[in-house]
């Protein structure tokens, strides 16, 4: 929602020619053996093909913290593991247990949370399908509003962080429309119908519901039984998670508060900040679009780790197509889009974006929304 160039590694393949010998029968009792001949030189085959180097991975900062089983397993009555919930929240973030407890006995379970959690756009959608959601005139035009009018803001950002502009407003747009639509769950309710009522979600849920009581406590202006967002517990105009906004939302005009509900400078710096936090580098390009060999083959990476040298996905049969940026590493999306398969090479730059998001769709759709968004605000005056 870090950091250096990752430099190649190198690898050297020594070849290692072994020889097949028989072993003679014995001679007969008192008859000396023959002389063994010189071997043969050993007939030499050409060595493989050193496979390329995978290049470091992008460091991280630490995993956000779970809760542990004693508030998760299913196996264990409910009731049983909300006690849990409340000793571990009151045990590691030094919370209030009658705070809690308060704020639990008013937090509501919502079916329509765990349905929504169940379908999400990214998983019934092809990219075609999904690109045209965030990539329209209104949602364009609304990222050239919304740009023109913070643009001293943004650009002070951007400038101090590297992650440019247009990518903050881009951000924006696709989480929430330009503020618009925030979310209308309360943020206490989904939490809890998460953490207590979605058992394969239910360890980063958990946790989640106890860093919100954590954040109330940093940030006491909060209302956490009024705070709205979406059936995932995001909030904001970025739709920060509690841990996101715990560990990375920045105070960013000095007011001594982070409020990443209304606070446009809180906002922006924030986004930025998780951005520079999991790796952003600044200046460098985000995806090429790539062209594929015939009768290359099919190539499914593990994750978004951009990991591979581009001599290593040329000689798989994936290049950019010219004229399209090049950077030290990078992985291999592959898309349904209107006129068939396309094929990305996805740099550093887009891994962090799937930081935000962990969707290779969501990340393509901010980076060409705010492509977009750029190419219509032009320059600043």
């Amino acid at each position: 929602m870090i950091r250096r160039s990752a430099a190649a590694l190198s690898a050297s393949l020594l070849s290692i020619a072994l020889s097949a010998c028989a072993t003679p029968a014995p001679p007969p009792p008192g008859e000396p053996g023959p002389v063994a001949p010189a071997p043969a030189p050993a007939a030499e085959t050409p060595a493989a093909p050193a496979a390329p180097a995978l290049l470091p991975k992008v460091p991280q900062p630490p995993e956000r913290p779970v809760a542990p089983p004693s508030v998760t397993d299913p196996a264990i009555p409910r009731e049983q593991r909300i006690d849990a919930f409340v000793e571990y929240t009151a045990t590691t973030y030094g919370v209030d247990r009658a705070q809690i407890r308060s704020v639990l006995a008013q937090a509501e379970k919502k079916q329509s949370i765990i349905d929504a959690m169940n379908r999400p756009a990214e998983a019934v959608r092809k990219w075609h399908e999904y690109r045209s959601i965030f990539l329209n005139d209104a949602r364009i035009d609304g990222g050239i509003a919304f740009y023109d009018a913070n643009r001293v803001a943004l650009e002070r950002v951007a400038a101090d962080t590297g992650v440019p502009a247009e990518m903050i407003v881009a951000i924006i747009g696709v989480e929430t429309s330009y503020g618009r639509i925030t979310g209308s769950f309360r943020v206490v309710d989904a939490l809890y119908t998460l953490a207590f009522d979605y058992p394969k979600r239910a360890p980063f849920f958990a946790g989640e519901l106890a860093q919100l009581f954590a954040l109330k406590k940093e940030e006491p202006q909060l209302d956490l039984l009024a705070l709205k967002g979406s059936y995932a517990g995001a909030m904001g105009l970025g739709q920060f998670m509690p841990s996101s906004y715990r560990l990375w939302a920045k105070d960013g005009d000095g007011d001594g508060r982070r409020d990443l509900l209304t606070h446009l400078p809180d906002v922006f710096a924030s986004i930025a900040n998780y951005f520079v936090v999991h790796g952003w580098e600044r200046g460098a390009p985000v995806v090429a679009r790539a062209t594929r060999d015939p009768g290359a083959e099919d190539f499914v990476p593990e994750n978004w780790d951009p990991v591979y040298p581009l001599a290593d996905l040329a000689a798989r049969g994936y290049r950019p197509q010219p004229g399209q940026p090049v950077a030290e590493g990078a992985t291999l999306l592959t898309l349904d889009g209107d006129a068939g398969k396309e094929y990305w090479l996805a740099y550093r730059n887009f891994y962090v974006i799937t930081r935000y998001n962990r969707s290779p769709m969501y990340s393509l759709a901010v980076h060409q929304l705010a492509q977009a968004i750029r190419a219509g605000a032009g320059p600043g005056q």
